[in-house]
């Protein structure tokens, strides 16, 4: 039985990887760790907006972080983060196959 508890925090779960932004942070951390400024660059987007919303993330548990002198390193926080952005994308491309494949960079 899922107590209301745990539909409370899945929900707000959910509301986090309800952003865009977010989604595409986790997508550029799945299977490398970077750095908010590399972040900043391949994503087009400040490093203050990175900077917020990896907060975020790390406030979900989604994201862990690591200072190493001027630099913080981020990287997912397990292979759970990487199985439901992929679950997902797997699961819209079936119900709209038109929908096309994303490239890595």
């Amino acid at each position: 039985m899922i107590t209301n508890e745990e539909f409370d925090t899945l929900g707000e779960f959910f509301r986090i990887l309800g952003d865009p932004t977010r989604l595409r942070i986790l997508y550029a951390l799945e299977g490398k760790t970077q750095c908010v400024g590399e972040l900043s660059v391949s994503l087009g987007l400040t490093q203050s907006n990175i900077s917020h919303q990896l907060r975020l993330l790390r406030q979900a548990r989604l994201v862990t972080s690591k200072r190493e002198g001027k630099h913080v390193f981020c990287s997912l926080s397990d292979d759970h983060v990487s199985s439901i952005l992929r679950q997902g994308l797997t699961h819209l491309r079936e119900i709209d196959p038109s929908l096309p494949s994303p490239t890595k960079e």
